[in-house]
């Protein structure tokens, strides 16, 4: 079994068993004598007693000596991933959805989450920047002529009335799938 390391000021190892000699020496002889007075008083069986009683005594002494954690920060160690994928997914789905049923909630939520996808797809792997140059991005992410209808809903340059796009139905489930495949392509 190897002990924990613990740093030292000047960022060396140190291990924690470091001038612990003398007591683990005593401490094996204890074992082989106990081991060898029971062998002697009981035959096989008390070896065996001395061995299952030898490691339950170290498996609690090196449970005692490990560091504990509090029960709260234990706690929340276990449960804090899993709630926050599960809440992440849940509001990634939340988005998509109410943005495909009003426009408005396409507009505010997650098109600028697309715009900015599409900003950072276009200056790292094309080196087009969105803003200034629009038709060089709308020529890049339309390059068939099925998606010429995919930058209205995305360019950065239109901003609709917000009286008008809570009228509207948000953006339909065939375009933000082929919306999604293009950015990803690109």
């Amino acid at each position: 079994m190897t002990a924990p390391e613990e740093r030292r000021d000047d960022g060396g190892m140190v291990s924690p068993w470091r001038g612990t000699t003398p007591e683990l020496l005593i401490a094996a002889v204890a074992v082989v004598v106990a081991a060898v007075a029971g062998y002697v008083a009981a035959g096989w069986a008390g070896l065996a007693v001395v061995a299952v009683a030898t490691a339950a005594g170290v498996m609690v002494l090196v449970r005692a000596l490990l560091p504990q954690l509090t029960p709260d920060v234990a706690k929340k160690a276990r449960e804090r991933p899993r709630a926050r994928m599960l809440t992440g997914y849940s509001h990634r789905r939340f988005v998509v959805r109410n943005a495909m049923r009003s426009r408005h909630y396409y507009d505010v939520e997650l098109r600028p989450v697309l715009e900015h996808l599409l900003a950072a797809r276009l200056a790292e792997r094309h080196g087009v920047h969105l803003y200034q140059d629009p038709e060089a991005a709308r020529r890049l992410l339309c390059r068939h002529p099925r998606d010429a209808g995919l930058w209205r809903w995305i360019d950065p340059r239109t901003r609709p009335q917000a009286r008008e796009s809570e009228e509207r139905r948000g953006i339909p489930r065939h375009t933000l799938a082929r919306l999604i495949d293009r950015l990803e392509k690109l």
